[in-house]
């Protein structure tokens, strides 16, 4: 069966597309950086929009918190550009938050890449230590 696709799913695509593109071309403040639009959730109203993004390269939490104030800053400004380029009667007001889940995924990606390697390297000395044992 077909999943359906309310309005708010389909605003909340068009407004990440858009976003996206926005950021990269129109935000000229440079505390903002290379950002990624991970996600766009609006409300069933349409009242709000949470954008989820990650900043390219960036590790530094007070970095981080600064490029994330500096696009709360430009929310209104990135608001007042999509209602020029998306056909609906009202814009949701943005609210920007840090999207951690791709940084947390990489940090476990690289945990579970050292666990496996161990365990090669644990299985090699053993299967060389069993040869051993069966020469002598």
């Amino acid at each position: 069966m077909a999943k359906e696709f309310h309005r708010a799913d389909r605003v909340a695509d068009a407004m990440r597309r858009e976003l996206a593109r926005l950021i990269q071309h129109e935000v000229r403040d440079p505390r903002v950086g290379m950002v990624n639009v991970n996600d766009v959730e609006v409300s069933r109203d349409l009242t709000t929009a949470k954008v989820f993004v990650t900043l390219v390269g960036e590790d530094d939490r007070s970095k981080i918190d600064i490029s994330m104030d500096a696009l709360n800053k430009a929310a209104g400004f990135l608001r007042s550009q999509l209602a020029k380029e998306i056909q609906i009667r009202t814009i949701p007001r943005l609210q920007f938050r840090y999207d951690e889940t791709s940084v947390r995924g990489q940090h476990l990606s690289a945990l579970i890449d050292k666990a496996v390697k161990s365990d090669q390297k644990k299985s090699d000395e053993d299967s060389d230590n069993h040869s051993e044992e069966q020469n002598d």
